[in-house]
């Protein structure tokens, strides 16, 4: 089959592949125009290509993002340098665009890593506790956070106040940042956070601001994700300043100045 001006529009040799392709990288459209037109430069689709491997690639990295955290306080058996209140508010963060974007039927390629992180940083609440000898308080935790998520999830919380946590989000990201630093510049070191965590955090931020305008267009989202990179930001900045400062070494400092 022919358009009039030659160009096959048929099939392609993409055609095996269609059904992994489309609708999870790309709608048909823009299939028929990279495989069939070979329209490899349209603006339009290569933005919904281009925002659509991003999401599955923030997803993908999410599984693992906050894993070099949790192995670092196992392996420490500490929670030193790491705020309690700053993982709840940062789990309120993630739990509000969790449930904002359940709620508004958003595609899982613009939300999905928000589950898994939202899986992590519980684990990582609990650790605080637990290694806090407070494992009995880290317990309650779990259950109080878990009875609250499926309480938000259900047909009975009205999307008011589901936006409202949503908007609530910069506040908070911003509050337990700042939280997270103060603790960091108080102690002269950073302790047991991950500087792989926090990198990938901070990369995965960055990238969110440009698939929330693409996949949802919700301006609420995507300044959500720019409070959100520039406050990972600074967490950054201040893991490579103190990159040579560790607990023990400022402990030796200060016996020495005693």
């Amino acid at each position: 089959m022919s358009d009039g001006g030659g160009l096959y529009l048929g099939s392609s040799f993409m055609d095996p592949f269609k059904g992994l392709l489309v609708p999870y990288l790309m709608p048909e459209s823009c299939y028929d125009q990279f495989f069939l037109n070979w329209n490899l430069l349209d603006v339009p689709c290569l933005k919904i290509v281009i925002s659509k491997a991003l999401g599955i690639g923030i997803i993908l990295g999410s599984v693992m993002v906050k894993l070099p955290q949790i192995l670092k306080l196992m392996a420490a058996k500490s929670s030193e340098g790491l705020s309690f209140k700053s993982v709840l508010l940062e789990l309120l963060a993630i739990t509000g665009t969790m449930a904002y974007s359940i709620a508004n039927k958003f595609p899982f390629s613009a939300w999905g890593e928000a589950l898994f992180l939202m899986l992590q940083t519980v684990t990582i609440g609990f650790l605080i506790q637990h290694y806090g000898r407070r494992t009995g308080r880290g317990l309650l935790f779990l259950v109080v956070y878990f009875f609250l998520l499926v309480l938000l999830l259900s047909p009975v919380t009205p999307m008011s106040v589901v936006t409202y946590m949503q908007a609530s989000n910069m506040p908070a990201i911003i509050v337990g940042r700042l939280i997270q630093a103060a603790t960091n510049f108080h102690n002269g070191h950073t302790g047991q956070l991950s500087a792989i965590s926090v990198f990938l955090l901070f990369a995965g931020s960055l990238a969110r601001i440009f698939t929330s305008l693409q996949e949802t267009g919700d301006t609420l989202m995507a300044l959500t994700y720019v409070i959100s990179s520039s406050c990972n930001g600074v967490i950054a900045l201040q893991v490579l300043y103190y990159w040579n400062s560790t607990p023990d070494g400022k402990k030796k400092k200060k016996k020495k100045k005693e």
